[in-house]
């Protein structure tokens, strides 16, 4: 609604079965000081009205959505605007309105219980609402529905997870309707991890990779994951990126360098480093990447940083596919 008229409050609170109001649409001093308390999600930036605190009501602006941001079927839907006021909606009412509350620790833990020690497809799927959806947002694997979300569990997932694979909680927070968890995915890649790694074949190496999850629940089951961590830092576990690489840019100072010169970077990423910093804090000193610089090197003379690593890797491979 773009308005609640003066009318439309004492219709509302007369009847004595509603606690609160909650309303979408442009603010207006006539919806201000009610008997109820009020959210007012407004689309827009914040106006000067707000700089007056105003008894039980409360206002939260969203930039650069219009007023039918939050309905899923209009030409205005805004998906990430709609699920913040939704979330925002669910705090404000559900103290006032004693609940419902599950413990969506436990929806989140029975969920990673069935996709990573029972590994069972089924009963994965059996603990997400009816349409979920899965986002590995590196990789951008998963999957949007059940059917096709059952069947990346089933192909690319579950099974394909190593056996010594293990999750290492090092931070949880738990809101009205969302876990974040911070943790170790750690594993022995032994195979094609198709939704973390796909298509690297099995170097063998451990890996010890910070990710971060976010989890929400509607209701009491499942319904999506944002799942996150650093590609490089697993490339890097992997053994697959080199110290160096060539910089392709021109650099400020550097126009008279010879034809036959070239530069490199060294690439700002850790490896195992990450988990041991993201475990304990005081593992390592903080900072050591700021002494990185770029150096010149010579074209023609020596193979290139890349040329030489490529090389290196591919003899590797071939060798092993013939031993």
């Amino acid at each position: 609604m773009h308005d609640i008229k003066p009318v439309a409050l004492e219709a509302i609170e007369a009847c004595p079965g509603i606690c609160a109001v909650v309303y979408y649409g442009a603010p207006s001093a006539s919806i201000t000081g009610s008997g109820l308390p009020l959210l007012g999600h407004i689309p827009g930036d914040a106006e000067e009205i707000d700089a007056i605190e105003v008894y039980n009501t409360k206002r939260h602006y969203y930039a650069g959505v219009k007023s039918f941001f939050a309905i899923p079927a209009h030409e205005d839907y805004h998906a990430t605007s709609a699920s913040v006021a939704h979330t925002r909606t669910l705090s404000f009412l559900k103290p006032l309105m004693d609940g419902p509350y599950f413990d969506i620790e436990k929806i989140w833990d029975e969920h990673t219980y069935w996709e990573f020690e029972a590994r069972s497809v089924e009963e994965t799927m059996a603990t997400m609402v009816e349409e979920p959806y899965v986002n590995h947002i590196p990789t951008l694997t998963g999957g949007v529905g059940r059917r096709a979300l059952t069947d990346f569990y089933r192909d690319h997932f579950i099974f394909c997870n190593p056996p010594d694979t293990e999750l290492q909680l090092v931070s949880r927070t738990v809101g009205i309707d969302r876990v974040v968890d911070e943790f170790l995915f750690k594993a022995t890649h032994d195979r094609v991890i198709d939704w973390l790694a796909p298509g690297i074949p099995a170097t063998g190496r451990s890996i010890s990779v910070p990710f971060t999850s976010v989890v929400n629940i509607r209701g009491d089951r499942l319904y999506h994951e944002h799942i996150n961590w650093d590609q490089a830092t697993l490339l890097r576990q992997l053994g697959l990126l080199p110290d160096y690489l060539p910089f392709p840019y021109p650099i400020a100072g550097e126009e008279s360098v010879a034809h036959n010169k070239s530069f490199e970077y060294r690439l700002p990423v850790a490896g195992i480093e990450s988990a041991h910093k993201f475990t304990n804090e005081s593992s390592m000193e903080s900072n050591t990447m700021l002494q990185y610089e770029y150096r010149e090197v010579e074209l023609g003379g020596r193979k290139s940083n890349l040329v030489s690593y490529i090389v290196t890797r591919a003899r590797r491979l071939i060798l092993s596919i013939f031993r």
